[in-house]
């Protein structure tokens, strides 16, 4: 039996038992992303991809929440080159990954979390999890599912995801693509290890080169889509009336008042 460790962070926990690194949300009550968070998960997955006997990850939450996104707080134009650069720099890490990513989806998964989930190689979600992309409601917009979110859902329903702000449970996740299934809640872990237990037995070099082929040309795509994405928020979004609107009525716990502008 592999020997467990753990390494300790404050917002997240890091479990190894090779060949796998779990790692956990841990930012009660809803797990928000905030500056620590991604401080922490950019240095936890640079530990795991040192690990040559690690090459799967399983990215989980709590029962209540996978998580609900980035903190709205530093959503603001002198805030938010700085979020980007963090949380960009979280998804760029799990995208770069050779090693197999599981992400396993248990009630609210919202935002940059539900993002964070979409660029998992594989995503197992309970059928009464909450996804969605709620950003346009604050006036804003989600860059990585802006970008990606056509090529897993097809442009119409990503459109309708992105544009609307809708949220939906977890077996329409799976219908339409974001999830490889949806199962009860109480059978998301036996799920996750089922897809463990497959991929253990598989060649690590072979999942690597694997990765490195199938992702190839969507790498192109995500690069340039999401610098283009990254300036027209920075630049053109954070400019906007509305959008320091939507974030300052979330925080007040109010209706906004758009200007259109």
């Amino acid at each position: 039996m592999a020997t467990q460790t753990q390494v300790a962070f404050t917002k997240i926990n890091l479990d190894f038992a090779p060949p796998l690194a779990r790692l956990m949300l841990t930012n009660p009550p809803l797990n928000v992303i905030d500056f620590s968070m991604m401080d922490e998960l950019v240095a936890a997955l640079e530990r795991i991809e040192q690990r040559a006997d690690i090459f799967i990850i399983v990215l989980a939450g709590s029962e209540r929440a996978f998580s609900v996104g980035v903190d709205v707080k530093v959503h603001t134009p002198d805030q938010v080159p700085e979020m980007l650069g963090k949380f960009h720099s979280v998804v760029r890490s799990l995208l770069a990954t050779r090693k197999l990513t599981i992400a396993a989806v248990r009630g609210n998964c919202l935002g940059g979390g539900a993002e964070l989930a979409l660029v998992c190689d594989l995503v197992y979600t309970s059928t009464a999890a909450t996804w969605g992309f709620p950003e346009i409601t604050l006036a804003c917009f989600p860059p990585i599912a802006a970008v990606a979110l056509s090529a897993l859902v097809g442009q119409k329903r990503a459109a309708d995801l992105v544009l609307t702000g809708r949220t939906f449970k977890g077996d329409e996740a799976a219908a339409m693509g974001l999830a490889n299934a949806a199962v009860a809640d109480t059978e998301v872990e036996a799920e996750v290890q089922r897809a463990i237990t497959r991929a253990a037995k598989l060649s690590p070099a072979a999942m690597s080169m694997a990765k490195k082929a199938f992702y190839a040309w969507d790498a192109i795509h995500l690069d340039k889509g999401l610098a283009r994405a990254e300036k027209i928020y920075i630049d053109e979004l954070m400019a906007t009336d509305d959008a320091k609107e939507g974030v300052r009525a979330f925080i007040e716990k109010r209706q906004p008042v758009w200007k259109g502008k």
